[in-house]
This record gives C-alpha cells, sequence and structure tokens, in this order.
C-alpha cells in the first residue's frame, strides 16, 4: 500500500489531528506493507513526516520515501538521506523549476493508493493535489475539521 500526504503550507501540527492520522493508518495499513511518499515543503508535510515516522517506529514493514521535485537540491544532503528509506526523484528534468512540485505531486497521485489531506480553502498546491486524486478516485481522507466535501 502506497499512502501520501496533502496539506496547506501554513498547517500548525497539534495532537487531535495526529490522532486522526495515526488512526486512519491503523485502520487500514494494519500490519500489511506501506510506503509513505513524502515532501518537505511545508508545515503539513513536516506533520506528514512526523506521523509516518511515528507509525514506522510501530511497524516493520513501514517506509519512509522522500519524493523531491528537484534533482539538485540542498534537501538530497546527508540529512535526507538519514531520515528517508529511499529518496526518488520521478524523471522531472524537462519541467520549468517554477512548476517541478506541481508535476511531482501529479507523479505521486498517480502512484499511490490512499491520500491523507487537509485541504480548508480552494486554491494552492495542496488543493490542486487534493482535486487530481479525486478526478482520479483514490481514497482520500480529509482530516480538516468541518471539511465539506465540495472542495
Amino acid at each position: 500500500m502506497k499512502i501520501a500526504f496533502c496539506g496547506h503550507s501554513g498547517f500548525i501540527q497539534n495532537s487531535c489531528d495526529e490522532r486522526k492520522v495515526l488512526e486512519i493508518l491503523e485502520s487500514k495499513v494494519k500490519n500489511e506493507p506501506c510506503e509513505f511518499f513524502l515532501g518537505e515543503y511545508g508545515g503539513f508535510d513536516s506533520f506528514a513526516y512526523s506521523c509516518a515516522n511515528k507509525f514506522k517506529s510501530t511497524q516493520q514493514n513501514a517506509k519512509l520515501i522522500f519524493i523531491t521535485p528537484y534533482i539538485h537540491s540542498n534537501k538530497l544532503n546527508k540529512y535526507e538521506s538519514n531520515r528517508f528509506d529511499l529518496i526518488i526523484y520521478p524523471e522531472l528534468e524537462s519541467i520549468p523549476p517554477k512548476y517541478a512540485i506541481l508535476h511531482r505531486n501529479k507523479w505521486i497521485v498517480e502512484q499511490v493508493d490512499i491520500i491523507i489531506a487537509y485541504i480548508t480553502h480552494d486554491y494552492g498546491g495542496a488543493y490542486k493535489m487534493y482535486q487530481l486524486a479525486k478526478a482520479k478516485k483514490k481514497e482520500i481522507y480529509n482530516i480538516a475539521p468541518n471539511n465539506n466535501n465540495k472542495l
């Protein structure tokens, strides 16, 4: 099972949202092998890493995978390689750098089974990823409070 996250960069981490994510993971993954496709470019990405890492600490079959939009990135340093089991670059050389994250997100949506989201408004890169996942009929869990499925 492959799981990705999408949420707004201004997200502020809290224990209630962490509980929601861990409950989703426990109910969907159980003891099956899973891979978490993670980014590193905002508040929700940090939260997603924290949740995935916490889940991995209890599941030997879980892997943390950093999906980088940039082949030559300062994120691809020893620090990142120590935090992740694998780093993947989805061949985006022909994409202008300012569109790399958008194309990386499209690639992620194509690969995963489940998206855990925190979407509260209908604009921005996270919202675009969320909309693409809906169009691709991915299994989506929006943990934002009062999320309405009209987004």
